[in-house]
């Protein structure tokens, strides 16, 4: 394979001066949101020593995230998007600074920070809005390499911001934390205001709910696509120990807020590795399966995690499960574009975006629940083998995700996820009603019309 399959298309950061913004602001917010993902876990845990009392937190910003998010896309196509992005931001700006000024007082009070996560989220608005520009901003051929760019800004974030954070806890304190969070924020919405009105084109999507509603029933039916879908919850639900961290540091590691970040941070780097050298997915064979073994590998990882008895062996856990996950990620994206048909594509990503964001919440209770009853350590483990069972036992009951391929075009947009011509024996025989006509009365009557 050519090393120049693996390099980042930077053609629309030269070519384009609206995403030229839109880049820069999303690096920025990113690195702002990173410092809150350490901030508010550590403060909440340091608090009330309780980590099912940070998965509430997680909890709350993943609710009003989700609502944020599904609100958003249905305001984006019908106001301009400069405008709904910019009293997005703005919004979040002001909570940040409210979390610091409660960081900063003698008491701080745990309900505010429960409300300013949450208004946090429902902030989300904006990713709707920022997602549905990029065409608008960008030439139609430069789309994938947007994308690709936009994936690697996630990683620069989730790399440089935890650890950061870390060390902002450590020294200065939570509140000089959440003020630089409230100045990148800032910054964004100063960048984001240059951009050109960008009003949706067309005419708004009729009955939002009822066509979000066509797109789950699609996924219900789809063998291939329900597969992905349920294989990222196995991953999601029980093995993201996100919330356990602080817990860990704390109590398994004896460590302070400086490893707490490199907790966060070393998924991120493995990520990033998978994410500069992914090309090779594109031309894999048995996408499929490669991604079920990512998956199972992924678990493992975590299994570990809870088993290390070290930092540094729990770090470099981490950094496997997060290469894995970013595989994961990549194939995930591909097999659900390739095998949606188009007009179901943009409702099939809400449902995918709504399980992203329920997902990580659900996770976040189970690993606090699990942690009061098992500890910290046994919590990820056990999360980590549920995971690798999990992803085997949905291997094994859907034979079309294990054998569904990117280089196989038979696979693409099928109603039920497996192709006519497949040779994989269908999981329920289905009679066909007397009034719809075989193959071979179709073509005699197409034989009659000509």
């Amino acid at each position: 394979m050519r090393a120049s399959r693996l390099m980042i298309d930077l053609s629309p950061l030269r070519s384009s001066p609206a995403f030229r913004l839109v880049f820069s602001a999303r690096v920025v917010s990113l690195l702002g949101i990173a410092l809150t993902t350490v901030g508010v876990p550590w403060q909440v845990f340091e608090m009330t020593r309780s980590s099912l009392q940070v998965s509430v937190a997680s909890a709350v910003v993943g609710t009003t995230t989700l609502a944020g998010t599904l609100a958003g896309g249905v305001i984006a196509d019908r106001v301009d998007r400069r405008t709904v992005i910019l009293l997005s931001r703005g919004g979040a700006t002001l909570v940040f600074a409210v979390l610091a000024l409660n960081a900063a007082v003698a008491t701080p009070q745990l309900w505010l920070i429960y409300l300013c996560v949450g208004l946090n989220g429902a902030t989300a608005v904006s990713q709707s809005a920022l997602m549905a520009v990029t065409p608008a901003i960008v030439e139609r051929e430069q789309l994938a390499a947007a994308g690709a760019l936009v994936a690697l800004s996630t990683q620069v974030g989730a790399v440089v911001g935890p650890s950061l954070a870390g060390l902002l806890i450590a020294g200065p304190g939570l509140a000089v934390n959440y003020a630089l969070c409230a100045l990148g924020s800032l910054i964004t919405t100063t960048l984001l205001w240059f951009l050109p009105s960008l009003p949706p084109q067309g005419a708004p999507t009729a009955r939002p709910l009822r066509s979000i509603a066509e797109g789950a029933s699609f996924v219900a039916r789809n063998r291939v696509v329900r597969g992905v879908l349920l294989i990222d919850v196995a991953a999601m639900v029980f093995a993201l120990p996100y919330v356990l961290f602080p817990q860990l540091v704390i109590e398994v590691f004896g460590a302070g807020p400086e490893a707490a970040g490199l907790l966060y941070t070393a998924p991120a780097v493995g990520a990033m590795i998978a994410a500069l050298t992914s090309g090779w997915t594109t031309h894999v064979h048995r996408s499929g399966r490669v991604l079920v073994v990512a998956v199972l590998l992924y678990g493992a990882a975590i299994a570990g995690v809870g088993l290390a008895g070290s930092l540094p062996l729990a770090l470099g856990f981490l950094v496997v499960a997060g290469a894995c996950d970013m595989i994961s990620e990549v194939l995930r994206r591909a097999l659900l574009a390739h095998c949606t048909p188009d007009h179901l594509q943009g409702r099939v990503s809400s449902v995918w975006l709504a399980q992203a964001t329920v997902g990580p919440s659900a996770g976040g209770v189970e690993a606090g629940v699990a942690s009061r009853l098992l500890g910290p350590g046994p919590a990820v483990a056990a999360g980590g083998a549920v995971c690798v069972v999990a992803t085997a036992a949905l291997a094994a009951s859907l034979p079309p995700l294990r054998r569904v391929s990117l280089r196989d075009d038979e696979w693409a947009a099928h109603p039920t996820g497996v192709p006519e011509h497949s040779p994989l024996e269908p999981e329920v025989e289905i009679e066909p009603s007397g009034d719809v006509e075989s193959d071979a009365e179709i073509e005699e009557t197409e034989g009659e019309r000509r």
